[in-house]
């Protein structure tokens, strides 16, 4: 029986533009949300992605680790894990229908609790190890400060993952779509979201407080709160294989504060 081969033109392709080229597939339809199938679909690719295919040296890269298909980093060079000091976000695309970045963290840096409203986000820790703590609505309360607040389920208690581990997502109401992450080691997520954040749309960042409600074991009180005044996040440049994207995208490179 033959056997049937992509094109040597997608075998050549990095992971980065596949995983580009297939939301651009999923996600660049609004009318249509996606499906079930897709949505694993991309968690496979995600699945395959490691830290050098995106530009960043996490420390225990071989020379046999790199595929051969991959393309080099555009600048010759890798952004080194050790490096980032403070949260930093690595910015690889953005569009009105989808953004792909990674999100580095240095050894106890936090990532306080927030949300994604209406919104799917596929993640894929990429080295090292995080805390999750996660939550889903279980009914929002209108409050009398106009601020979000109400009763939450517990979807994650500060759960520890290590990579490689599997993609994880998020949906609109449901797979924790609140969540907080805290680096127990130097570590990075790849982070897929669709559509992106947008304050016109009516998809501000929203964060929290969240207490603990000891006579229902598993739910909590969430609170909308103020983002503290010291925490920032910080912007390196890509350098993992150039992306050729749509020319109807509007891409934004404006990331490029990182102190090396």
């Amino acid at each position: 029986m033959a056997v049937a081969f992509p094109p040597p033109h997608v075998m050549a392709l990095s992971k980065v533009q596949r995983l580009y080229d297939a939301c651009d597939v999923v996600f660049s339809s609004p009318a249509a949300a996606p499906t079930l199938g897709e949505i694993r679909w991309l968690q496979q690719l995600l699945d395959g992605m490691e830290a050098a295919d995106v530009g960043i040296d996490d420390g225990e890269r071989t020379p046999s680790s790199s595929s051969d298909d991959e393309q080099s980093p555009k600048s010759g060079r890798l952004l080194p894990a050790l490096a980032f000091t403070r949260i930093t976000y690595v910015h690889i695309h953005q569009s009105d229908d989808f953004s792909i970045g990674v999100f580095c963290f240095p050894a106890g840096a936090t990532l306080p609790l927030h949300d994604h409203p209406e919104m799917v986000v596929l993640s894929k820790l990429l080295y090292g190890s995080v805390r999750v703590r996660s939550y889903d609505w279980v009914t929002e309360l209108p409050c009398s400060t106009a601020r979000k607040c109400g009763l939450a389920r517990v979807v994650a208690g500060d759960e520890v993952r290590r990579a490689p581990c599997e993609a994880s997502v998020l949906f609109p109401r449901s797979g924790g779509n609140l969540h907080a992450f805290t680096a127990v080691t130097p570590c990075a997520i790849l982070d897929v979201l669709t559509p992106p954040y947008s304050e016109e749309q009516g998809r501000p960042s929203t964060y929290f407080n969240d207490v603990p409600i000891p006579s229902l074991p598993g739910f909590a009180f969430l609170e909308e709160t103020d983002l503290p005044e010291d925490f920032n996040v910080a912007g390196a440049p890509y350098l993992g294989p150039d992306l050729t994207v749509d020319m109807d995208d509007d891409d934004d490179d404006d990331y490029d504060d990182y102190d090396e």
